[in-house]
C-alpha cells in the first residue's frame, strides 16, 4: 500500500501514466476514433489535399487520409515497440542470470558474444541483420532484439553477481535446492525490478529505432500505416505536401516523450538511493 501511495503521489508519474493510457486506448479503439475509415484505401482524386475539415491532417499521394493512418499507425508502432522491449527483456534476463550464476566458461562465452555485439553501432548492426533477412516489421523486430539484448544481459549478470555468494543462497545450495528453484526464487526476483525499470525507460528509444528502420526501408512495407514508413513516403513530397511528414513526425515525438517521461518517473520512484 505504501508503494502504491508513492506512485500516486508522484505527479509526473500520474500525468504521463494517463497520457500513455490514452495513447494505448486510442490505438486499441482506432476504428472508433477514425469513424471506421480504412487506413490503406485511397482515392486518387483526393491526393495531396492540405489539412481541412474533411481531412484534418490532409491526404497523401494516394489520397489516403493521414489522420486515419496516423491513428492506425499507433497500433503498428506500439505493438512492435512493446514486442521488442519484451523480447529484449526476456532474452537479456535469461542470458544474464545464466552467465552470472554459473560463471566459468558459460559466463565467458555469453559475455564475449555480448562484447562482440557492443563493438558495433547498434542501429547499423540491426540494419545489416534486417538487410540479410529481408524488409518486414517482423524482421526489424528480430534484428533489433538480436543486437540490443546485451545491455540487459550485462545488467542482469551484475545484479546476480552481487547476491550469488550471499548466505541465503549458499544455504539453499547446501540444503539441496534445485538450480531452477534458486534461479527463480532468489536470482530472478532480485534482478527483475531493476530490469523492468530499464525496460520502461527504453520504450521511447526502441520506438525510434523501429521508426528509423522503417524510414530506411528495412521495416514496415507498403501499404502498412507505420509512422516511420509514413515519414519515408512524405520525404519525396516534403516541399509540396509537408503535412505528410509533419503529422507522423509529431506522433512519434509525442509518444516517445510520453513514454520517456513515464519511464523516468518510474525510475525515480523505484530508485533504491531514495529509500
Amino acid at each position: 500500500m505504501k508503494k502504491k501511495n508513492v506512485f500516486l503521489q508522484n505527479k509526473t508519474f500520474v500525468i504521463f501514466s494517463v497520457l500513455a493510457a490514452l495513447i494505448i486506448l486510442t490505438a486499441i479503439f482506432a476504428p472508433l476514433v477514425t469513424g471506421g475509415a480504412d487506413p490503406v484505401k485511397g482515392v486518387l482524386a483526393d491526393a495531396l489535399l492540405p489539412p481541412s475539415k474533411e481531412h484534418i491532417f490532409g491526404t497523401d499521394k494516394m489520397g489516403r487520409d493521414i489522420f486515419t493512418r496516423v491513428i492506425y499507425g499507433a497500433r503498428v508502432s506500439l505493438s512492435s515497440t512493446f514486442a521488442v522491449v519484451a523480447l529484449i527483456l526476456i532474452v537479456g534476463t535469461i542470458t544474464g542470470i545464466t552467465a552470472g550464476y554459473f560463471g566459468g566458461w558459460v559466463d565467458a562465452v555469453i559475455m564475449r558474444i555480448a562484447d562482440m555485439m557492443l563493438a558495433f553501432p547498434g542501429l547499423v548492426l540491426a540494419l545489416a541483420v534486417a538487410g540479410i533477412m529481408g524488409a518486414s516489421i517482423k524482421n526489424a523486430i528480430i534484428a533489433i532484439v538480436a543486437v540490443s539484448w546485451t545491455k540487459y544481459a550485462r545488467l542482469a549478470r551484475s545484479l546476480v553477481l552481487k547476491i550469488r555468494n550471499c548466505d541465503y543462497v549458499s544455504a539453499a545450495v547446501v540444503t539441496g535446492s534445485k538450480t531452477s528453484h534458486i534461479l527463480f526464487r532468489y536470482m530472478l526476483p532480485n534482478a527483475l525490478p531493476t530490469l523492468l525499470v530499464t525496460a520502461a525507460t527504453d520504450i521511447g528509444s526502441m520506438m525510434l529505432e523501429l521508426a528509423a528502420m522503417s524510414f530506411l526501408g528495412f521495416g514496415a512495407l507498403p501499404p502498412a500505416p507505420e509512422w516511420g514508413y509514413m515519414l519515408n513516403e512524405g520525404r519525396a513530397c516534403m516541399q509540396t505536401a509537408p503535412w505528410m511528414m509533419i503529422f507522423p513526425g509529431l506522433a512519434i515525438f509525442v509518444v516517445v516523450v510520453v513514454f520517456n517521461m513515464l519511464g523516468d518517473s518510474i525510475r525515480d520512484i523505484l530508485d533504491p538511493r531514495d529509500e
